[in-house]
Formats: structure tokens, C-alpha cells, sequence
């Protein structure tokens, strides 16, 4: 069974802890984790750029000249895509670029990302992490202790506002909540900082 370090508020180690098989102690697959990186990446784009054809440009309703007699080229609208102010040709339409994952593939992509961090021994555990107040300081000294001040994810048991506006200005540090971790998430920050009630959540709602 994977284990990780347990470490107190003032970044101290006080033991170690047996990390959920299921969600730490899975078969590492990259092409999965890829898999719902992409659809990750693809579900954040929004695909809302537009340009008008000549059916939808404002004006043109009638023929600018007569077609003969007149020794000019033959036009039946001055919006015609030829024309300055006429529409667009091939242009960008409005386009859907979400990428559906079964739920069983997400959740076993999540599982191979966390057993990566823990066979690699980047998953650290809070005895636990409530704020009364901001303080970004305390928060950074914290995470500077535990070698982890530069990329880290950290995942709290329920909404921590207070841990949110302490770590939202320091550069590479996410703060998100058991039941919304993501692969993206865990493979995009080098360390995974958990509490030990969030550990028992994720293992409630995943596992």
C-alpha cells in the first residue's frame, strides 16, 4: 500500500499515512492521463468566433446596375464577397470543441495520475489546514518548508476561502477542493499538498 509523509502547520514531519490503493496504488497509464489532459484542454475553448456570409450582411437587396448595356462587369449585389463590405468566404463559424470522456475513463485517469505522484513521492499530507483569516505569508512559509513554494497543488475537504485568497498570489499554486480535483489539475503542478480529511473525502467520492 502507497504511504506519504504527514506534516503539521509549521511544516514539520509527524508521520505517515497509508494513501487509498484505488486512488494512489493504481497501474500508471500515460495514454489515458494524456487522453483526459486534451479533453480538458479542449472543453476550455470556446469556439466563438464569427464572420458573416453574404446571406447575412446587412444591405444588397438590389442589383446594383442593370446587366447589360452599361459595359461593366455583371454584379447582382454589392455584398457579394468580391465586393468591400460583402461577406465573408470559409470564414470562422461558431464551433463546439468539447470533448466527451466516459465517467469510468475519468475517473481511472484521475487514479493514474495520483499513483504517478505517489510512486514518485510528490504527495505530502497536512494534518490539517484552516485559516481564520488571509494571510499569504503563512501560507507560502508553509509550502517553502515543505519544498513545494514553486508548483503545487493543494486540496482541502471543503471550501477554505480563507486558504484560497492566502495562496491565489503566489505563482504556481492551486488550491481546489476534494471532489473537483482533476488529472489536469494533479499533472500540471509538480507537488499534490492534501489534508488528511480531504484524503478521506477523495477516497469517499472516487474510490
Amino acid at each position: 500500500m502507497p504511504e506519504a509523509d504527514v506534516y503539521n502547520r509549521q511544516g514539520d514531519k509527524i508521520g505517515t499515512v497509508n494513501l487509498p490503493e484505488k486512488l494512489f496504488g493504481s497501474e500508471v497509464n500515460q495514454a489515458l492521463i494524456r487522453e483526459a489532459v486534451l479533453a480538458h484542454l479542449n472543453n476550455q475553448r470556446v469556439g466563438t468566433a464569427k464572420v458573416k456570409t453574404r446571406a447575412e450582411v446587412r444591405g444588397g437587396g438590389r442589383k446594383p446596375w442593370r446587366q447589360k448595356g452599361l459595359g461593366r462587369a455583371r454584379h447582382g449585389s454589392i455584398r457579394s464577397p468580391i465586393w468591400k463590405g460583402g461577406g465573408v468566404v470559409f470564414g470562422p463559424q461558431p464551433r463546439d470543441f468539447s470533448t466527451p470522456l466516459p465517467k469510468k475513463k475519468k475517473r481511472q485517469a484521475l487514479a493514474s495520475a495520483l499513483s504517478l505522484k505517489a510512486s514518485e513521492g510528490e504527495v505530502l499530507v497536512l494534518d490539517e489546514l484552516k485559516m481564520t483569516q488571509p494571510k499569504t505569508k503563512e501560507i507560502y512559509e508553509l509550502l517553502k518548508k515543505l519544498g513545494a513554494e514553486k508548483s503545487s497543488l493543494i486540496v482541502t475537504a471543503d471550501n477554505e476561502p480563507n486558504v484560497v485568497l492566502s495562496s491565489r498570489n503566489i505563482p504556481g499554486v492551486k488550491v481546489t477542493t476534494a471532489w473537483q480535483v482533476s488529472t489536469y489539475d494533479a499533472v500540471s503542478k509538480q507537488y499534490l499538498v492534501i489534508t488528511q480529511d480531504a484524503l478521506r473525502k477523495m477516497e469517499e467520492v472516487f474510490a
